[in-house]
């Protein structure tokens, strides 16, 4: 199980349980309670779930793996389980494209795909796409509105390190007291920051994003904005039961084991 969200791998062990295999469980050691205490409500619920579900501290005996991690764990996952069938997840991020004629509503819902979770997860927005000479003034007054988030001191010390940074470094960079955004070509910001780059054309942001669609999960945007699937402001964190991480079908997997 990853950790870096709540109950991120529950969709995982959804699927295994649906196609009626036994799944043998590695938490990590950021998210260890709630999963526990989801099987003890499933068992009283019905006793014979019991057998479905066995959290182990060293894998062993086992047919197939789904496992997620960053770039540098997916590789040792690859070696390691390379002999028999997998599923091996890597570092992925969420991304938008504006217009400019967003909504005030808009934007404050795309503050949910962008801190909820703290930016924490690979739906999360970590870079903005925006056309030529785009007035940040409204989408800077928006994410105002998740000021509370620096009340959590991880967080606000990750802003106050990145902040000082640019400012060192002589970054420029816009801030309004709880994210920090600069112009970066990179898909993975840090905590407290986002990322954007200028567009000319929306279809060169099209064939940036199939450039990189490994390491994108979703793309949020008006409707009919993009030759491509995406998501509504706002709806990034609110996957549908059928919407497979990576885009690779857990089901299909399972059910050919």
């Amino acid at each position: 199980m990853a950790g870096n969200i709540p109950l991120v791998g529950f969709h995982d062990i959804l699927c295994v349980f649906a196609a009626g295999h036994k799944a043998y469980i590695k938490l990590s050691d950021k998210d260890p309670y709630l999963l526990p205490y989801l099987f003890k409500l499933l068992e009283q619920l019905n006793k014979k779930t019991k057998f479905y579900f066995e959290i182990i501290e060293f894998l062993k005996d086992f047919d197939a793996v789904i496992a997620t991690g960053s770039n540098n764990s997916a590789r040792y996952f690859e070696a390691y389980f390379n002999k028999v069938p997998n599923i091996i997840r890597k570092n992925r991020n969420a991304i938008a494209v504006l217009t400019g004629s967003e909504t005030q509503e808009e934007l404050q819902n795309l503050g949910y795909d962008i801190f909820q979770y703290y930016g924490l997860g690979c739906r999360n927005v970590s870079k903005i796409y925006v056309p030529r000479n785009y007035d940040f003034t409204l989408l800077l007054e928006a994410l105002y509105e998740f000021r509370e988030i620096v009340l959590n001191d991880k967080y606000k010390n990750n802003f106050d390190y990145n902040f000082a940074l640019y400012i060192l470094n002589q970054t420029p960079h816009l801030a309004n007291s709880c994210i920090i955004l600069t112009e970066d070509k990179s898909l993975q910001s840090r905590i407290a920051g986002l990322h954007y780059e200028f567009y000319e054309d929306i279809k060169n942001v099209e064939k940036e994003i199939e450039t990189h669609a490994e390491e994108i999960q979703c793309v949020i945007a008006k409707d009919n904005l993009l030759q491509i699937p995406t998501l509504p402001f706002g709806k990034a964190q609110a996957p549908e039961l059928w919407d497979y991480a990576d885009g690779v079908d857990t089901m299909q997997f399972l059910l050919s084991l």
